[in-house]
């Protein structure tokens, strides 16, 4: 487990002000701390890690998350939660399927998100494998009402397309996670990702919202 301000990219370092090389980019080239990032939109770093992702396969991705998911287990905040959001896993995520499983097995209130619009986000309660169906984005989601009792939910797994040392995280690019979070107010926000989408820094803006920890 690593404390926010231990939550550092593989490889420590400043990054320096020179643009990092647009091909670095298109061939999915590990990053350098001291490349500079500052130059770099949210659109080209999402396409450079979605071609790090491209380099292994959904079974190998899977294998990784094993190690993620112990630790998330371990979490302190999660041990003492009752109520708690994770994230149904798409392929090129950190696999959560199990862990729902798990932990709706242990008694918790399990909670998952599902969306509703090109801007919205709701969340439903997990009550078994068989109470999902496929949305227009290829997620199984929770067939239900809306869950909207949120200062209940003390504990909130995080997914993104990368981290950084910051805690700032980078999405998909629709937005929804920087709306919904401010809605946690009482929530532990726990990131996770595999180690190669931790980055040096991540350009931000007014609305991107921090998490409380990451994990790697």
């Amino acid at each position: 487990m690593k404390h926010p301000a231990e939550s550092s990219p593989p490889a420590s370092g400043t990054p320096s002000d020179a643009p990092l090389p647009p091909d670095r980019l298109r061939t999915g080239t590990p990053l350098s701390p001291r490349e500079g990032l500052e130059q770099v939109s949210k659109q080209e770093l999402r396409r450079y890690v979605r071609s790090l992702k491209k380099q292994f396969t959904n079974e190998e991705l899977v294998g990784q998350s094993a190690s993620l998911v112990r630790r998330v287990l371990a979490h302190p905040r999660l041990r003492a939660a009752g109520t708690v959001l994770l994230y149904n896993s798409l392929p090129d995520e950190v696999y959560t399927h199990t862990l729902i499983r798990r932990l709706h097995a242990e008694g918790k209130k399990v909670l998952l998100p599902v969306v509703i619009s090109d801007t919205e986000m709701e969340i439903r309660h997990y009550t078994s494998p068989a109470s999902f169906r496929e949305s227009s984005y290829g997620i199984l989601e929770p067939v239900g009402e809306a869950f909207t009792d949120f200062p209940s939910i003390t504990f909130a797994l995080i997914p993104g397309m990368a981290f950084d040392a910051g805690r700032h995280r980078l999405g998909r690019g629709k937005g929804y996670y920087d709306r919904f979070l401010p809605l946690l107010t009482n929530a532990y926000k726990l990131g996770i990702c595999f180690p190669f989408q931790a980055l040096p820094s991540i350009p931000t803006d007014e609305h991107d919202q921090l998490v409380d920890e990451v994990i790697y």
